[in-house]
């Protein structure tokens, strides 16, 4: 039984939750996190970390579950796998996973509806996504509010829920022009929201410039923020953008610490959008670590998990034993020689790209080359571009 503080603060639902089901479950007062007996592993959750996030108000391990792995997007993947290592992450205490139908074009979310049956649905909060679909430039992207609405019922079918706590805009930089999401994307998600079929409302995106644009314009109250590859060992402008987030109450998802790939001993995939300046540091550090003998994509882990004040880092794998070592950076300390690599790497390294540190309009640029906004803005004959 929770102690009355701990309920006082618990919301109606959680207490009328917690009294039907009180046979089954026991609370950790100390991380506001239900535990389901005889699903949850104790001790992995006991070892977890859980940090209170705006917005929703939920509290969060720091390491969350990104599902794009699943989708096969990074390599060939195995689905029986994959499974697993989403019911191992949700037995370990992460109880927040991101996913979206842009993931293998339906096949993370189809995947990740495989592993959530059966699961207790209050041991995890499902976040996905709308507004980026196929591979084809021409049907890359639809922002438009029925196209948004179907998304959701789409989604909702291949995960087999009944709701998403989370529906998120995603990667909104690439609209023609941002007035459209504010004034059509964003009411459909709130549309949404009234139907009971998501909880909350989110953006996401690489430029911090268009959150702050969409933030301080929608009359629809956002939710979430998820931001990739702005706080890393690399790059760390996400901090600057911080206290923003929190004046609006906009809880803040934080993604990919190893910046997808720049900051690992095998380097980034080619199709990696960062200019050369950054790919040069990013290989230096990775060799100065291979002299020093110590693992670089570790060390952005911890540097990228061990900052309080971001409440959860989403991380994406399909495999189990990399699963394994990503939970294990949520509670290992590193070494005296890894704590002193660390320090000289952002000292030496990584410092000197303050300024110029994002690679933000890249992508941008390449796929307007490819499609033109003249013939984007076709799809939405209200709006001018910007």
């Amino acid at each position: 039984h929770s102690p009355p503080y701990f309920r006082q603060k618990m919301s109606h639902r959680d207490q009328t939750l917690l009294t039907c089901q009180k046979a089954h479950f026991v609370v950790f007062p100390q991380t506001a996190t239900i535990f389901v007996e005889g699903y949850h592993d104790a001790e992995a959750v006991a070892k977890m970390e859980y940090r209170r996030i705006d917005g929703p108000g939920w509290d969060v391990s720091k390491l969350s579950f990104g599902a794009s792995s699943l989708g096969s997007v990074f390599r060939d993947t195995d689905e029986l796998e994959s499974i697993e290592v989403v019911r191992t992450a949700l037995k370990k205490g992460i109880n927040l996973i991101d996913t979206s139908p842009w993931y293998g074009h339906g096949k993370s979310e189809a995947v990740l509806g495989k592993a959530l049956e059966g699961q207790p649905r209050q041991a995890y909060k499902l976040m996905t996504k709308v507004g980026r679909y196929q591979p084809e430039v021409e049907q890359m992207f639809d922002f438009r509010a029925e196209r948004v609405l179907a998304s959701i019922d789409e989604s909702l079918a291949r995960m087999g829920v009944e709701y998403i706590d989370v529906g998120q805009v995603h990667d909104p930089e690439f609209c023609p022009n941002l007035d459209i999401i504010c004034s059509e994307t964003l009411p459909a998600l709130a549309k949404a929201k009234a139907a009971g079929k998501i909880r909350h409302v989110g953006i996401t995106g690489y430029p911090l410039s268009a959150h702050q644009y969409m933030i301080e314009n929608s009359a629809v109250k956002i939710d979430t923020a998820l931001t990739y590859c702005h706080y890393s060992l690399n790059d760390t402008s996400l901090e600057d953008m911080l206290q923003f987030y929190k004046d609006h109450d906009i809880g803040v998802i934080n993604a990919s610490a190893i910046s997808m790939g720049l900051l690992s001993n095998r380097g980034p995939p080619a199709w990696h959008p960062a200019g050369a300046h950054i790919k040069q540091a990013c290989a230096d550090a990775a060799t100065y670590c291979q002299a020093k003998q110590v693992d670089l994509g570790k060390l952005a882990m911890h540097f990228t998990l061990d900052n309080p004040t971001i409440a959860t880092t989403l991380v994406s794998t399909a495999s189990l034993s990399r699963l394994e070592s990503n939970i294990a950076c949520c509670y290992e300390t590193l070494t005296p020689l890894e704590v002193e690599v660390t320090r000289t790497l952002r000292e030496t390294i990584f410092e000197p790209l303050k300024g110029k540190e994002t690679w933000e309009g890249v992508e941008m640029s390449a796929y307007w080359e490819k499609l033109g906004k003249h013939h984007a803005l076709q799809m939405y004959p209200t709006f001018q571009e910007r």
